[in-house]
C-alpha cells in the first residue's frame, strides 16, 4: 500500500506540473520505477554499489541493442513474390 501511494503521489505531481504527453509520463514513471528498483536492491545487499552500477550499465546497453534490433526488424520490408 505504501509503494502504491508513493507511485500515485508521483503521478499526481506530474499532472500538476502539466506533463500531458504520454511519452513524458511513461519516461517519468520508468525513472521512478528504476530508482525504486535500485533502492530495493541496495536494501537487499545483493551486490556492492560498484558491482550494481556496472551490472545496471550492462543491462542498459543490452536494452539499447534490443531496441535497435526491433527498429531494424520493423524497417525491413518483405516483397511478395508473384
Amino acid at each position: 500500500m505504501k509503494n502504491s501511494k508513493f507511485v500515485l503521489d508521483k503521478i499526481a505531481k506530474l499532472v500538476e506540473q502539466g506533463l500531458i504527453s504520454s511519452k513524458d509520463i511513461v519516461n517519468e514513471l520508468m525513472t521512478i520505477l528504476k530508482s525504486k528498483r535500485d533502492e530495493f536492491v541496495f536494501k537487499m545487499k545483493l551486490t556492492s554499489k560498484d558491482e550494481f552500477e556496472i551490472l545496471s550499465k550492462r543491462v542498459e546497453n543490452l536494452e539499447r541493442k534490443i531496441d535497435k534490433l526491433k527498429i531494424k526488424k520493423k524497417k525491413i520490408k518483405r516483397v511478395k513474390r508473384s
